[in-house]
């Protein structure tokens, strides 16, 4: 401990040539929160695309870019490489097609996911759902079919259904 007794402070206490620093109340840090659960896009990047509360789209929407919808959106939805996610204020009206899409808030018309569809316990679809994967919560309202087959397949896999004489009836 000798060795740092020998250094001379100057007036403000402070050790000449060290760089001052300021007062621990007057730092400042910003981080970014962390989403929970982020699915990453396709396209490497981590770009996310949000329509507010307060805006209205009438037409056709595509796109490379994950999409958050908080407003209102009528016509078709296309993003066939990223995650669409229809949040609580949301209310789409159209077909939808997205990689994977999740449904807090409302949807009114067919919606397929290209891997994955999950329609949380605030969400409601009124229309087809079609997807190899499928996650409803409870709470959650679909009004609508559901089509779960893989992608070139059926959901039952290979196997073929079995013929109306081989079925037997289990009692």
């Amino acid at each position: 401990m000798a060795l740092f007794q020998n250094k001379q402070r100057d007036s403000d206490g402070e050790l000449p040539g060290a760089p001052a620093t300021a007062p621990a109340a007057d730092r400042e840090v910003r981080t970014q929160p962390q989403r929970e659960n982020p699915e990453p896009s396709t396209q490497g990047g981590n770009e996310v695309t949000n329509i507010g509360k307060s805006i209205a789209i009438k037409g056709d929407l595509t796109g490379n870019e994950d999409m958050v919808i908080e407003g209102k959106v009528e016509g078709k939805v296309e993003l066939p490489n990223n995650l669409l996610t229809v949040g609580a204020n949301g209310t789409v009206q159209a077909e939808v097609t997205a990689k994977a899409i999740v449904v807090v808030g409302r949807v009114a018309g067919n919606i397929h996911g290209i891997e994955r569809v999950e329609i949380q316990g605030t969400g409601i679809v009124e229309g087809d759902v079609s997807a190899p994967r499928l996650v409803v919560a409870e709470g959650a309202q679909v009004n609508g079919a559901i089509s779960m087959s893989k992608k070139g397949g059926s959901a039952a896999g290979d196997k073929p259904a079995p013929a109306p004489s081989e079925v037997r009836k289990v009692g």
